[in-house]
């Protein structure tokens, strides 16, 4: 099945599967690098935006020529799909939304975010390049660039598929503010705990646990807490805690640290935009 069209069913349903693969567990003990080069035996895959964006005409040409615009002034590497992007409503949008809404940030969305999905007129979706891993970040910011540029344009609520999230305008406006900030600053790691805020989706359950997806597109791995370790915001805040570790710390001395382990077990097939060829970090229980 095409790829972006399975990235769009699964972000309509809203149970997720569990379906290990065959990938070894790396334990903190052994030998694991310091930084999170490793990925996935025999994987080739690397992370892709796919950006879903809601028109209120039924007319693809505000948000596609802005689009294009954006792509030539700095947005290189993405592109319009003409495949999947239609000059009319979809009628599983508020579905798909009301399962993708963030409900970790306070007012992430508001009613008339809502009523703007209902009432939309066209969808427009925009894929990002294939990012290696040193990219991730630089990339990820360029892509909150383009939301701004095609919310500008008329663009009236903003998914990202890859990961299954959505925000508010409101929401993407100050994640794109506080982007720029982070690029004025030169600073790579607000970049990345910007980008991971705006483009990742927590938390979901999978047996046992409560885990991240999507944070591979800013190059880190997964992070799976067990459900006995507190609220959902206890475990959102521990998941973030985590991330932010392995980015100013290096992901050996993480795992050390919380006595977790790297596996490469993945809820998600290889070939699908949410998996992570980072690995998972799993807390211990």
């Amino acid at each position: 099945m095409n790829l972006l069209r399975r990235a769009l069913l699964a972000s309509i349903g809203a149970m997720i599967a569990w379906k290990p693969s065959s990938a070894k567990e790396t334990s903190p003990d052994s030998g694991v690098e310091t930084t999170t080069q490793t990925a996935a035996d025999g994987s080739s895959v690397t992370p892709r935006h796919v950006l879903c964006f809601l028109g209120k005409e039924r007319d693809l040409s505000p948000l596609s020529d802005a689009a294009s615009q954006a792509i030539r002034d700095f947005a290189t590497g993405f592109s319009v799909d003409d495949e999947y992007s239609q000059a009319e409503p979809d009628d599983r949008m508020s579905q798909s939304f009301a399962v993708c809404w963030d409900r970790v940030e306070a007012d992430a969305w508001s009613p008339a975010d809502e009523d703007a999905v209902a009432d939309h007129q066209s969808v427009l979706y925009v894929l990002g390049p294939s990012m290696a891993q040193a990219e991730t970040v630089k990339v990820s910011m360029l892509a909150l660039r383009l939301i701004e540029r095609l919310i500008d344009a008329g663009a009236v609520a903003v998914k990202g598929e890859s990961a299954g999230i959505a925000h508010g305008v409101d929401r993407w406006r100050e994640l794109i503010r506080q982007g720029a900030e982070a690029i004025k600053a030169a600073d790579l790691l607000a970049q990345q705990r910007i980008g991971r805020l705006a483009f990742a989706k927590r938390p979901l359950s999978v047996p046992g646990y409560l885990e991240s997806v999507g944070f591979h597109l800013v190059g880190l791995p997964e992070v799976y807490v067990p459900e006995s370790a507190g609220s959902e915001r206890q475990i959102v805040a521990i998941m973030d805690a985590v991330a932010d570790e392995i980015a100013q710390r290096g992901l050996e001395p993480t795992l050390k640290e919380r006595r977790a382990s790297l596996s490469f077990d993945s809820t998600y097939e290889v070939d699908e935009f949410k998996f992570n060829p980072y690995g998972v970090v799993r807390l211990p229980k």
